[in-house]
């Protein structure tokens, strides 16, 4: 399974990322917030589900920890990480990923 969306290419199978065609290394929870966000592309996920999903339930308030990987993730695939275009902040509600 893949997803590819404007210059962000993601081969699900083999965890690889490409921006512009690029191999783009990530951490594990870096890969594991952009899978969680692939999964549900499109669509708004909250800060708690991400938390849950990707840390497990004991961390479902930790949001700094997922600002924080959020913004490095950015740092990795978007053009301009200060203007993103794939990984959109839903103010106070979560995280969504642009299909384009």
């Amino acid at each position: 399974a893949s997803f590819a969306s404007d210059d962000l290419e993601v081969d699900l199978a083999r965890r690889m990322v490409l921006v512009e065609g690029t191999e783009t290394y990530l951490t594990p929870t870096e890969y594991d917030v952009l899978r969680t966000l692939i999964q549900h592309a499109g669509k708004v996920v909250t800060h708690r589900q991400l938390l849950r999903l990707v840390w497990g339930p004991a961390y479902v308030n930790e949001t700094h920890l997922l600002r924080v990987n959020v913004s490095t993730l950015r740092r990795k695939i978007e053009k301009d990480p200060a203007k993103p275009r794939h990984v959109i902040t839903e103010p106070g509600v979560g995280y969504r990923l642009k299909v384009v």
